[in-house]
């Protein structure tokens, strides 16, 4: 494992943090972090965060959980200014790696308006914006049942956000703009181009509920898999078939709903998601979870129930049942029932212990469903489950 760019950026951020706190308040520093180690009970197959190529098996490893965010803000004026956010952790390759997460200028032209151009969150998800710091959500990680249905994590363009109030309802709808690039940890490269989306949230007390639609054209660059399946397709005549799995400009949708209450001792966050699309290598889905927890002091015990299930065919018509070329149905059925379809059930505690870092223990019993692994990698033949996976760490913010 290598740790040297955490090390590395942990330095950086005490030195540059207290530098510019004493010089220039023009300049926010921040962070945040989690440090945890994982494991499961079997190593037939790994438990991994989406998109991550390796994950952990009965010997406990701190690279599924574990990641640090260092974010500067500068203020030009009152009214403008720019954000960087750079993220070290595991993603599409087995070692920890930096990234930029975030870089953008924003404009606040008034009260209520902004506008931002640059790297920005992608507004698909119900905390798409803090879904990495760890301090900021009540447990270890978000559902991976949902939070697998769309990977990529920003857009490179514009958005423009604007806030209102309806008596003592507060109002934020979010539209943006763009594009994104995202390589995968099986080789490929996704690509969302004329992306478009609209983010709404309605505020009320301790009650909270988001709508969010994402619309996009999607290709999956460098997919030699499915690129060689296609082309044998064309080659023996099934075209249409062909058509049917590729993905080139291929219409993409995302479209989801959420709930969020933290009422006295009451804690519940719920999500519901659809992705369609028009190509049976990305098959349509419909995933949820619903978490409630119950605060007694500075401890938040929680349970969680998550599912993601298939929408579209798993298997694809007009295909030889038999023959030499029974291989090319098998093929494309392959591809077509690659979606991650799992139940899991959940149970973790969160200790405030501080107040800028908090102590998690989770346990998941995931079950994956279908003849799907899952959100499990680099699986065994026959591998089923159910899989226990065991995680426990600390999350921080400074």
């Amino acid at each position: 494992m290598n740790l040297k760019p955490l090390i590395v950026l942990l330095a950086m951020s005490a030195a540059v943090s207290s530098a510019w706190a004493e010089e220039d308040s023009r300049f926010t520093f921040s962070g945040f972090g989690t440090a945890a180690l994982t494991r499961s009970n079997t190593s037939d197959a790994e438990f991994a965060r989406p998109n991550q190529v390796a994950g952990v098996t009965t010997t406990p490893r701190t690279g599924v959980d574990s990641n640090l965010g260092l974010q500067l803000t500068a203020k030009a004026t009152d009214w403008l200014s720019a954000t960087g956010q750079g993220l070290v952790r595991k993603n599409v390759t087995d070692s920890f790696g930096a990234e930029l997460s975030w870089l953008f200028v924003k404009a606040k032209v008034s009260d209520s308006l902004s506008f931002r151009a640059g790297r920005i969150g992608l507004p698909v998800y119900m905390i798409s914006d803090y879904r990495n710091v760890g301090y900021a959500n009540t447990m270890i990680r978000p559902p991976v049942e949902m939070y697998t249905q769309v990977p990529m994590e920003s857009v490179d363009g514009v958005d423009a956000v604007y806030q209102t109030s309806f008596g003592e309802t507060a109002v934020t709808a979010q539209f943006a703009y763009g594009k994104t690039d995202s390589d995968n940890a099986a080789g490929f490269t996704v690509k969302l181009r004329n992306m478009s989306g609209i983010h709404l949230l309605a505020e009320n007390g301790p009650f909270t509920v988001r709508f969010g639609r994402v619309d996009s054209k999607l290709t999956v660059d460098n997919g030699m898999t499915v690129n060689a399946l296609l082309g044998a397709l064309t080659h023996y005549g099934f075209s249409s078939v062909a058509s049917q799995l590729a993905v080139n400009n291929t219409k993409a949708s995302f479209t989801s709903l959420g709930l969020g209450v933290d009422w006295k001792n009451i804690v519940v966050q719920a999500e519901y998601g659809k992705r369609k699309t028009d190509s049976l290598t990305v098959p349509n889905t419909t995933s949820w979870y619903t978490m409630a927890g119950y605060r007694i002091g500075a401890f938040l015990p929680y349970f969680n129930h998550a599912s993601a299930t298939q929408d579209s065919a798993r298997s694809v018509a007009g295909l030889p049942t038999s023959g030499p070329l029974q291989v090319l149905s098998l093929g494309a059925n392959t591809v077509a029932s690659n979606a991650v379809l799992q139940t899991s059930n959940s149970v973790g505690v969160r200790w405030d212990f501080n107040k800028s870092a908090a102590l998690k223990v989770q346990i998941d019993r995931m079950t994956p469903t279908a003849g799907s692994n899952g959100v499990f990698v680099n699986a065994k033949p026959g591998f089923s489950g159910p899989v226990t996976v065991l995680a426990a760490g600390v999350d921080f913010v400074f």
